[in-house]
């Protein structure tokens, strides 16, 4: 079974006080899986420290994030084993399905 792995940050963290090199800030605040499959499948909620995620698919997939998201062939497309930052609000959650 594909899986899209979500890890949450709630910090980010700036090197010689500049936002140049931004870093996540380790220990993540969740973890969590999310099934990849020919429909639309939903993770939990992002925790309300959430600033960020760090998305890792181990296959082709599409994502789209929101209050109720539903992804599809035409939204975002990440490319398996290949990890993405991306900041996010609090509350909302993340959508995947399989795409080629």
């Amino acid at each position: 079974m594909a899986t899209l792995y979500v890890t949450e940050f709630a910090q980010t963290v700036a090197m010689n006080g500049t936002q140049v090199g931004q870093m996540r800030a380790f220990p993540p605040v969740v973890e969590q899986t999310v099934a990849i499959t020919g429909a639309s499948v939903q993770s939990n909620a992002f925790n309300a420290l959430t600033q960020c995620v760090r998305l890792m698919a181990d296959s082709v997939c599409s994502v789209e994030v929101g209050a109720s998201p539903t992804a599809s062939a035409t939204t975002m497309r990440l490319a398996a084993n290949v990890p993405e930052y991306f900041a996010v609000v609090p509350g909302q959650k993340i959508a995947v399905i399989t795409n080629t």
